[in-house]
């Protein structure tokens, strides 16, 4: 599970209390936490990386497997400095790089660099905007990858289309968030959209994961694993968020 917030904004680091409450609730399920304190851009400045580091820490006192951050330069290039400071304060906490690496000019050479730092796997899209129209560069980076570092494609993935992701590009980790709306219990609403600030979001809507997404994409997934198991060694994965 990766566990983040305003996913509207792609995701953000999710608060100490939900932190707290998930690892509670899912005693048994691996929980990598997002750390990534605002929205926009991946160009990090001092305060952010500040804000992460603590970040970092409170995710792991509260019992996180995972973290899940990512920083580039103004060139599009991996902020190699940035990239170190946070490795530092992970320890021996298992660190994704997310898709931060989609924006990137080189991406072969920020694999590379992903990999002498230690980072154990990357969430991409391929440097597209869906997963499935990045297939192509997907399976180039876990050619190039050759087991150094794990690739789990995201953006777009479904059960529909796994099977398709993990025979065009050779890789068996995935990730989605199955979201579909829930309307709001609310009966009371005012004529206006007090609450939407400068941009509009249906304050009585909401995104939830589907369990029939879910279960679905399990579905496949397990067909997968035992086609996998049969061929290669090693583990297929689904993450959601």
């Amino acid at each position: 599970m990766e566990l983040c917030a305003s996913l509207y904004e792609g995701g953000t680091s999710p608060s100490f209390g939900v932190i707290k409450c998930c690892r509670e609730v899912l005693r048994h399920t691996r929980l990598n936490v997002m750390i990534r304190p605002r929205g926009g851009d991946f160009l990090c400045s001092e305060h952010d990386l500040k804000c992460m580091a603590y970040e970092i820490e409170s995710a792991r006192d509260l019992g996180a497997d995972g973290l899940v951050f990512g920083c580039l330069t103004a060139d599009g290039d991996i902020d190699l400095k940035a990239l170190e400071f946070l490795m530092e304060r992970a320890g021996t906490t298992e660190v994704t790089f997310h898709r931060a690496f989609d924006l990137v000019r080189d991406p072969k050479t920020a694999l590379e660099q992903l990999i002498e730092h230690g980072v154990c796997r990357l969430l991409t899209s391929g440097l597209r905007p869906k997963a499935v129209q990045g297939m192509e560069m997907i399976a180039a980076l876990n050619a190039q990858s050759a087991g150094r570092i794990k690739i789990m494609a995201g953006s777009g993935v479904s059960p529909d289309n796994i099977m398709e992701l993990a025979v065009k590009t050779g890789i068996r980790e995935f990730h989605f968030s199955a979201k579909v709306p829930r309307p709001s219990d609310m009966r009371y609403r005012p004529e206006e959209d007090i609450m939407s600030g400068s941009y509009y979001i249906d304050e009585y809507d909401r995104e939830v994961s589907s369990f029939g997404m879910i279960k679905a994409a399990l579905e496949v997934i397990k067909g997968l694993a035992g086609r996998t198991h049969r061929q290669t060694e090693g583990k297929t994965m689904l993450t959601l968020n």
